[in-house]
Formats: C-alpha cells, structure tokens, sequence
C-alpha cells in the first residue's frame, strides 16, 4: 500500500503522459476556464504599456521642487498627450496616460492653483501611477503547460490580448460499474451518477457505459473496449481481495497497474492503471458509495485537474474519534455548525454509527454520511475541543 502523496504523484506523472499527446482546441477566452494549457504562456509585451493615472489630479515630475507651471491641456485615456519639460504639470484624468516626464499624479483634492502654478502635497515617483510593466514584463512566462484554467484568469489573459487560446480538449472518460448483483439490477449502482458528476465538474467528458456482471472474460473484454474509444475508463466495484473481484486482474492482463490500494480510510483499495496499448488510462474504484466518493476525491481528482492541494477552513471538533488502526489517513466527514465541527457517524450525531472509534468500513456503505459539509484528515486520534481543519466538499467538487 501507498501514502496518498506516493499515490498522488504517479497519478500526476501519469497526467503529464496522457496530456502530453492528448487533443488540443481553440475555444473563446469566455470558455476557457477548467480547460488545461498545452504549452507555455509568455508575455509578449509589457503590461500596462504605459504609465497611467489612477487618480483626478496632476500629472508631473515628483522630483520636481514647486510651484510648478499647468498646462492648458487636460489628458483623457483616449489621449496620446505630449511629453513633459522640466517644471510642468498637466491635469490628467484617471485611467489617462501619463505624459513622457511625468511619474506620479497629485490628487486634485491636495492640489492648489494659483495663477497657472501648481503647488500641493509632497509625493514620490510612482504615486497614483499605474507604471509601465509593472503587471507584466515582456518575457515573463505567466502560465505554465498542463495548468487548469480558472475563472479569474480571464482577466490577465484577457489583458495580454488573448479572444481565443489553444487548450486541451476535455478527456473522454467511460465510467462502467462492475457487480453481478447490479447487473442484473439486483442492487442499484449508486456510485457511477456520483463519479459522473465529478468528472463533469472537474471540467472533462463522462459517459455512463452501464455494468458488467462479475465474470473475467466480460470484464476484460469490455475494459478493453472502452480503453479503445475512451481516454479514461472508472470502474466501481471489484478491486478488493474477493473471488470475484476481477478489475485488477483484468487490468494488469491490459496494462500496468501503477498501484493498488492506498493508506486512505475509507476508500483503501482504489487502483490506477496505465493501457498504453489502448492509449486510455483506468482508475478502479471501490464500490461503497461514501468511500468511493473520498477516494476519488483525493486519489483520482488530481489526474483530471492536476491539484493536489485543498484549501480548509478551521473549526472545534465537538466530539473524540479515535481512528482504531494506525497507519493510514483517515477521512472523517463532518458537519459545520458555525465554529464546530460534528462528527457525522458519531453516536452523538444525526447519524449513529460508532461510539468513539471511527468505522470506516460501515460509514463508507451510509449513504447519510453524504449530508456532510466536509472531512477531516488524520492519522491520528482527535480529542474533543482539537482545533481541526476541514476540507468543505465543495473545494474537492
């Protein structure tokens, strides 16, 4: 078994080799955010261009002693003004181009004019300016190859000039949930909608491909079918130590399994795999919906998103959980109630499952653990009143 950041960094060395030859696009700057950057992006050109004023005021040399003498012109930011000489000032607009000469503005408030002669507050150079290239320098790489796009970078790529950008296509990813008893419709498939959606979310492809019963020759045949016509295939189901467990097996029949099982409670036995033949990938998910969720969440997301961080926020744990069996990461699901954080499972909680030892293996099974705001992660016992940090869902979503 691998620690998850064993595990996480070959899921991410595996992304770099499917996004390495994977289809590129051309979308509008307005849809490019969760797509990912095949190549470098390197300012061409300094940004702002030039200087300009973020204030109503006076435009001049801030080295320059008083009075100074005002030009009859005032600048706009459509205009284009002429420089400066010595010992001149210039009223300017905000959002105006500063003159050549000039390199700070005096705000129109601290500012007195008698007779044409401007005398005001004492500044320095680069007071109320926007100077030139101190956004971006020309040469500056801004965004690196295999980057995922959010929203806000929108706005600086937008100012480098950019309507379109080249950028990966999303992968096609096949989700196909293995089992008998859900095959023959026994058992509904609980985990597939929920491994679709987070696909979906994490800005790629997902296409329910149905189930398979547990028989080896249908599971590698339909593995091998789908590693042909998709670029990543997730199974649910069959990736423990059972006798009819077959994904893993069929996998290594296909391709290299990378691992199998990691030291994540719950969620332990998740495998990726690499079919080059096939030029698809396959990450095997375990089957109990709650533990499924966690581990893709923390195992598998990284290959879709490439980020291995999760952003928390600080709460009081109400309640002790003691983690039972030492030598692995636990993720406890909570819920928020302002600054406290309750176990969700705890016999104290709306749902009881366990008095003070965490049971991962029941909790993973409770659909009700889903009503939780986030999880904990720990590998070590949490006493009541530890201040705990929470990863909300949302964040992994």
């Amino acid at each position: 078994m691998l620690w998850r950041r064993d595990a996480v960094e070959r899921v991410l060395a595996l992304r770099e080799r499917v996004l390495a030859d994977h289809r590129t696009e051309t979308v509008p700057l307005a849809e490019a955010a969760g797509r990912t950057l095949p190549a470098d992006i390197v300012a061409e050109a300094d940004s702002p261009p030039r200087s300009f004023a973020t204030m109503d005021g006076f435009a001049f040399d801030a080295t320059d002693d008083y009075p100074l003498t005002v030009r009859d012109d005032e600048v706009f930011p459509e205009d284009d003004p002429p420089a400066l000489s010595a010992g001149e000032a210039s009223r300017i607009a905000t959002g105006a181009p500063l003159p050549a000469g000039a390199n700070a503005v005096l705000k129109r408030e601290e500012a007195t004019v008698d007779d044409g002669e401007l005398r005001g507050a004492e500044i320095t150079p680069g007071t109320y300016a926007y100077e030139r290239g101190s956004n971006v320098r020309a040469g500056e790489t801004l965004f690196a190859a295999g980057e995922r796009l959010s929203p806000k970078d929108a706005i600086l790529l937008g100012d480098l000039g950019y309507d379109d950008l080249e950028v990966h296509e999303p992968l096609s990813t096949a989700l196909l949930a293995t089992g008998t008893e859900i095959h023959e419709g026994r058992h509904r498939d609980l985990d597939s909608p929920m491994l679709a959606g987070l696909v979906r979310s994490w800005g790629h492809q997902a296409t329910y491909e149905g189930s398979v019963p547990d028989d080896y020759d249908r599971v590698v045949d339909r593995l091998a079918t789908l590693a042909a016509d998709y670029d990543v295939v997730v199974t649910t189901g069959g990736t423990s130590v059972g006798h009819k467990d077959y994904v893993i097996r069929a996998l290594a029949d296909l391709g290299e399994v990378l691992f199998h099982r990691v030291r994540v409670r719950p969620g332990k036995p998740i495998a990726v795999a690499d079919l080059p033949d096939h030029d698809a990938v396959a990450v095997a998910i375990p089957g109990k919906p709650v533990g499924a969720h966690a581990i893709a969440t923390l195992v598998a997301r990284p290959l879709f998103v490439g980020e291995t961080s999760h952003s928390t926020v600080e709460a009081t744990l109400a309640r002790a959980v003691g983690i039972g069996t030492s030598g692995f990461e636990y993720a406890v699901p909570v819920t928020l109630d302002g600054d406290e954080a309750m176990p969700l499972g705890h016999r104290d909680s709306a749902l009881q499952i366990y008095d003070e030892t965490f049971d991962p293996s029941v909790l993973s099974s409770s659909t009700r653990a889903t009503r939780a705001d986030g999880f904990v992660l720990t590998e070590d016992d949490l006493d009541a009143g530890e201040r705990v940090r929470v990863v909300p869902y949302p964040v992994v979503e």
